[in-house]
């Protein structure tokens, strides 16, 4: 017998261990706290890496466990139902191929593709063969193997498409995940057994479903369908013209780059651009929009957005002006304080509401107004000395994280109102199994265009990215579907593009960072991508160029 002194959850805890065993999985840890843990536990962190609840425990240290209720937990819940999602499918409907999308009202959209519509009764089925893979408590064998092995294995599977993407995987370890003769490839963690997933729904969705983990307040409550028909359009029209310029997956986009054929896919994607913001400003011309209002979350392009917008008002005969919200701040006492104690600067409530509201319906009643000026040394508003009036046919442009607030214009009629929401929406898969989150590339591009123009390394901008998403949640998700109009600045072939800048951030970031384990994360998948070192092709007022450099209309 021997004995183990963990910390766990900052806990000192001591496990006796049978002399015929290697040690203690941590599994068998997390059984122990899992009644006093908020979400469902997914994850082990020991000495800044993460690990799978199979891994075994040797020796004493300090593990985190992570939940459903943290974001990397999360992935490996939804990962893992997912290949429950698949193998049910897999047996009630053979041979049939199942993507997975991309999230959508709070959930993950997958789409079963068998020659028809699918029904409700599919779903029962479903839904029924997922209770009992889950009932089974089927392991979920991890298998190490070669990149050429695991080559062979998923030929023999004739899984093409998989082994050819694992041609262009950098690093020759493959994990694959084997669950009852079912086979697949992950990027990312898995659990131990098919009994871990507890919570679960799936609904009908137009082409197909949506899967639905458990609630981040309630680890025994499925999370709530919210209705998102406006994103799920876009998405659809974004899929439209993926298969239009033939890029659907990163190994398509590969092979494109192989065969220096991408020219033609940056003109196109560009074109495609240039043609949604010319039926945006037709629209604005047509209805009489005078007030314009702009919302993204982060490193969706809102700036390169709004200067092109612009371009295409004045092809219209219009002549649009700016007003920056960051103009109408309160006054550094009267900011509001968030959970933390600090400034939240982020709430719609740091601006000055009455003020602003007061200045637009005067400028939209023909007056001149005033322009505050913020001084953010001081915190406080002076006198910029600057005036403006503008014509009855003058669109005013507002961009900001609050533009699709209602309470932002309330003063305003909403049938003076314009709302665009601007997202870079992932087009590109890794493949059927495995998406790459929105967020993702918007973190990518961020981490980029911080260090090109910022100043700031890709370990600050990680870290920092939590807070940033907290904002993002909080004042613009909720208002998503309040857009007329949403547009996807995603590029197909940007992530091609920016792996080069990119990598070297990342690889750069130690492992003792509390920025590690999401660096090297981005870098698994980044792997599989053929690095598109030739940007001749990118035009200067491309939404990318706001990231990598080169933009002639932002500064």
């Amino acid at each position: 017998m021997g004995n183990l002194e963990l910390k766990v959850n900052g806990e000192v805890k001591k496990y006796c261990i049978d002399k015929n065993s290697e040690g203690i999985k941590l599994e068998e840890i997390a059984r122990d706290i899992e009644s006093d843990s908020s979400g469902i536990i997914t994850l082990g962190i020991i000495k800044n890496k993460l690990k799978e609840l199979s891994h075994v425990v040797k020796e004493d240290c300090s593990i985190r466990f992570l939940d459903t209720t943290d974001l990397d937990g999360y992935r490996v819940y939804t990962r893992v139902l997912n290949f429950i999602f698949m193998m049910s499918c897999n047996d009630i409907f053979k041979d049939s191929r199942i993507t997975v999308e991309h999230s959508l009202s709070n959930g993950l959209y997958c789409e079963v593709h068998i020659g028809r519509d699918l029904t409700e009764e599919d779903i029962k089925n479903i839904k029924c063969r997922m209770e009992e893979i889950i009932n089974n408590n089927y392991e979920i064998e991890k298998i190490s193997t070669t990149r050429a092995e695991a080559i062979s294995i998923f030929k023999e599977h004739k899984m093409i498409e998989k082994a050819e993407l694992l041609k262009y995987k950098e690093y020759d370890d493959v994990k694959i995940y084997k669950c009852n003769n079912y086979i697949d490839h992950f990027y990312g963690y898995m659990l131990p057994s098919t009994g871990y997933i507890k919570t679960f729904d799936l609904k009908l969705y137009k082409n197909g479903v949506i899967l639905f983990g458990p609630s981040k307040f309630d680890k025994n409550i499925p999370r709530e369908f919210k209705p998102q028909p406006k994103l799920s359009n876009i998405y659809r029209e974004s899929e439209i013209w993926s298969k239009l310029i033939g890029v659907d997956k990163v190994l398509t986009l590969n092979k494109i780059i192989e065969n220096n054929e991408y020219g033609d896919v940056i003109r196109t994607v560009e074109a495609l651009h240039e043609k949604k913001l010319s039926q945006i400003s037709d629209i604005i011309k047509e209805n009489k929009k005078r007030i314009i209002l702009i919302a993204a979350p982060s490193s969706s392009g809102k700036t390169s957005f709004a200067h092109r917008l612009c371009i295409h008002l004045r092809v219209n005969n219009l002549k649009p002006v700016s007003i920056s919200l960051d103009d109408y701040f309160v006054d550094r006492e009267h900011t509001p304080i968030d959970e933390f104690g600090n400034y939240d600067f982020e709430s719609i409530y740091a601006i000055n509401l009455e003020q602003f509201n007061k200045d637009l319906k005067d400028l939209l009643e023909g007056k001149e107004i005033s322009i505050p000026k913020f001084d953010f040394k001081q915190g406080k508003q002076v006198n910029s000395n600057k005036k403006l009036k503008i014509e009855s046919d003058q669109p005013i442009i507002l961009e900001g994280i609050h533009g699709l607030n209602p309470l932002l214009t309330s003063s305003i009629p909403d049938n003076e109102k314009f709302k665009i929401y601007l997202s870079a929406l992932t087009q590109i898969n890794l493949d059927d199994h495995n998406r790459i989150p929105t967020t993702d590339l918007r973190l990518i591009r961020r981490i980029v265009r911080d260090y090109n123009f910022r100043g700031y390394s890709a370990e600050t901008t990680i870290i920092n990215w939590n807070s940033v998403r907290r904002g993002e949640e909080k004042n613009i998700f909720p208002y998503q579907e309040e857009a007329d109009v949403i547009f996807n600045s995603a590029c197909l072939y940007e992530l091609a593009v920016l792996k080069k800048y990119v990598t070297p951030l990342l690889e750069s970031i130690k492992e003792n960072s509390r920025a590690y384990i999401e660096s090297n994360r981005l870098l698994k998948f980044l792997q599989y991508f053929v690095a598109l070192d030739d940007i001749s092709d990118i035009p200067s007022t491309s939404i990318l160029r706001e990231f990598i450099g080169g933009s002639k209309i932002v500064d």
